[in-house]
């Protein structure tokens, strides 16, 4: 075992993430990723520090031939995340991110139709308000409300299809891993070519998200012009520009989606960012968060029928998702200690 795995090995070991040992060591997180990916090789100092962060011998670190830790080692920061390890050898990264790549665009459409299926609904009961279309309420409520079951039962099909075909990779969430010989260099090669795409198709998302509501401001300025015929003619462009700002945010939260479920599979195979070690144990509660969100915007929507405003929740839900993780964490930690 070459110096690079060794380093991966025992930096997983202790359930780290490349910049959690790039700030015990002093270095960059772009020095452990060199070093790890074999296109650098730590200086003598650098040898030490690594001996003393991971509890071991500088021989065990440099000698190839030496593969198991010494019985000298101290014991992981964090003893419930050493659990069972799952070897990953090249050719299961390479499907799983094959499978990955597939299962973000068919998640972030399954988003996009949630979004937009309540569309025709606000469209047809603006039809229905200005009584021009030979639309009554009823029928607008009928038609409107079998759309939007229709397309929540799309999108409900398409997350249980990606479900069942990614089952077979489930460890990757629930299991300690540690990567064969090649595959973190492959992972981390795939992920520096995606680097500009992911970041240039997050901000066009986030951008599409924040002027969504432009074109809702701009109309209900204008229904309050002198200008308009009638009230009624009024709330219905107030009513297409919800369907607008809906149409413009499901684009970006699909964006969005896209490209962070595409990102998220390097650091599944990494172990890094929001899956780490600790991560992982952390978010072994996250479906209960996400069920209660979607309870609260699906209710707070029928109820006040104001889905131009009801949408605000899962931005909310998304910054409070955050603070929810690092309560999770601290408690995990004050545990082990």
């Amino acid at each position: 075992m070459i110096l690079a795995d060794k380093i991966i090995e025992n930096r997983k070991k202790n359930g780290w993430s490349q910049e959690e040992l790039a700030e015990k060591l002093g270095v960059s997180r772009q020095s452990v990723s060199k070093w790890e990916g074999a296109q650098a090789i730590p200086d003598m100092k650098k040898i030490l520090q690594l001996a003393e962060v991971f509890g071991v011998t500088t021989d065990y670190l440099l000698r190839d031939e030496i593969e198991d830790r010494p019985a000298m080692e101290i014991e992981p920061v964090d003893r419930d995340l050493v659990e069972t390890v799952r070897s990953v050898s090249i050719e299961e990264a390479n499907a799983f991110l094959d499978h990955n790549a597939k299962a973000a665009r068919t998640i972030s459409t399954g988003v996009m139709l949630c979004i937009l299926s309540p569309i025709i609904l606000i469209l047809l009961l603006g039809v229905a308000a200005t009584g021009n279309g030979g639309v009554s309420e009823y029928t607008a409520v009928a038609v409107g409300v079998c759309v939007l079951i229709i397309m929540a039962a799309i999108a409900v099909a398409m997350f249980l299809s990606v479900g069942m075909k990614g089952k077979k990779f489930e460890y990757l969430e629930e299991l300690n891993i540690e990567t064969e010989y090649g595959v973190s260099g492959m992972v981390k090669e795939r992920q520096d070519r995606y680097s500009e795409t992911h970041s240039r198709v997050l901000i066009v998302g986030i951008v599409l998200c924040i002027v969504s509501v432009i074109p809702l401001l701009i109309i209900s300025c204008m229904s309050g012009m002198d200008s308009m015929d009638s009230m009624e003619k009024a709330g219905m462009l107030v009513l297409v520009g919800v369907a607008v700002l809906l149409a413009l945010a499901s684009v970006g939260v699909k964006m969005i989606v896209l490209t962070c479920t595409i990102n998220g599979g390097f650091n599944k195979l990494l172990e890094e960012g929001d899956y780490t070690r600790l991560n992982k144990k952390v978010s072994r509660n996250d479906g209960i968060y996400w069920i209660v969100v979607l309870a609260v915007y699906f209710a707070w929507s029928f109820i006040t029928g104001r889905w131009e405003f009801t949408w605000i929740v899962w931005p909310i839900a998304g910054v409070l998702y955050g603070l929810y993780r690092e309560i999770q964490k601290a408690v995990i930690r004050s545990k082990n200690k």
